[in-house]
C-alpha cells in the first residue's frame, strides 16, 4: 500500500530549525512554509513535532505559494494536543 508518509528526508523546516539552533536561537516565533500548487503544503508529521519542540501552541504557521500567502494557521491546529518539552519536566513537589 502506497501513502504520502515516505521514509523522511531533511525536509526544509528541519534545516531551518537546526540553522536556528546552530546560530543560538531557542524559540520558533513564527514559521513560514512555502510549497507550489494549489493546495497548501503544510509540515509533514515529523516537521511539525519538530517544530513543537521549540514554539508554543499559539505559534503561527503561515502557509503559501510563489505567490501568497493562502493561510495563517497555528502550531496547535497542526497538530492539536502535542507532546511537547513541557512533558519531559519532573513532577514539581506538591507536598
Amino acid at each position: 500500500m502506497e501513502n504520502a508518509a515516505y521514509p523522511e528526508g531533511v525536509c526544509a523546516e528541519a534545516g531551518a530549525i537546526s540553522a536556528m539552533v546552530v546560530a543560538g536561537g531557542r524559540r520558533i516565533q513564527g514559521i513560514l512554509v512555502v510549497g507550489t500548487g494549489a493546495q497548501w503544503v503544510t509540515p509533514c508529521g515529523g516537521c511539525r513535532q519538530k517544530i513543537r519542540e521549540f514554539a508554543a501552541p499559539h505559534t503561527p504557521v503561515w502557509v503559501a505559494n510563489a505567490d501568497r500567502i493562502q493561510a495563517r494557521l497555528t502550531l496547535e491546529a497542526l497538530l492539536p494536543h502535542s507532546f511537547g518539552p513541557n512533558h519531559l519536566s519532573p513532577p514539581k513537589d506538591t507536598a
